[in-house]
């Protein structure tokens, strides 16, 4: 009986763990004209998102600090070292209907398996296909709902309904339906659990505060 319990406990205690909320580094590669690399730094409510140069010279130009508890968001410009709070403006009209299809489809990306869900929209002649893990990441679905981006990989992700909590696409791939030309693709390079400082969260205390 005795072994039964603690067994049991180990099981409850490996689940509680197992389902923590990802803390670590997350790197992807935004294909859209040019070659972008986006890092994340993520830890409870605080995601700090870094983009670098698009001339390849490894040189930061700009992060986006996230409290997801506060819903505020500050933008941070390292050339110029100044910040600002970034205000959310309202999300565009899609035109047309977006069909939401999930599929069969799966395949491993950075060490999690992901499915295919697949967001077609006839009358603007665009069809996303993202692929979607299930597992730990709780930040990324309220850190798209307060950024509230216009760009159709955020648009038509949103249409997704129903995913589960934790929910992430490691790949996405935005295409024009007629002519099947690739037009966007978000692809994550490389994702790291650790332990990220708190420090990683706030402004250099040199920088200044941007008045409009």
């Amino acid at each position: 009986m005795r072994k039964y319990i603690t067994g049991f406990l180990l099981c409850i205690v490996f689940t509680y763990f197992g389902q923590k909320s990802f803390e670590g580094k997350i790197e992807f590669m935004y294909y859209h004209r040019d070659t972008t690399k986006n890092v994340y730094d993520v830890k409870d409510h605080n995601v700090r998102l870094d983009q670098y140069s698009k001339k390849n010279d490894g040189s930061l130009e700009g992060s986006f600090l996230f409290n997801l508890n506060t819903k505020e968001i500050k933008m941070i410009s390292h050339k110029r070292k100044l910040w600002n709070i970034h205000k959310s403006s309202v999300p565009p009209v899609i035109k047309g209907y977006c069909e939401v299809i999930k599929t069969s489809n799966t395949k491993t990306i950075a060490g999690h398996k992901c499915t295919e869900y697949v967001v077609k929209n006839k009358e603007e002649d665009i069809e996303i296909s993202y692929w979607i893990t299930t597992a730990n990441f709780d930040f990324f679905i309220p850190l798209l709902q307060i950024w509230n981006r216009k760009d159709k990989q955020s648009v038509y992700f949103n249409k997704i309904q129903n995913l589960p909590k934790g929910s992430m696409p490691l790949l996405s791939i935005e295409k024009q339906i007629s002519t099947g030309k690739i037009l966007s693709k978000l692809e994550t390079t490389k994702l790291s659990q650790e332990k990220i400082n708190l420090s990683v969260f706030e402004i250099p205390k040199d920088y200044k505060k941007f008045e409009e």
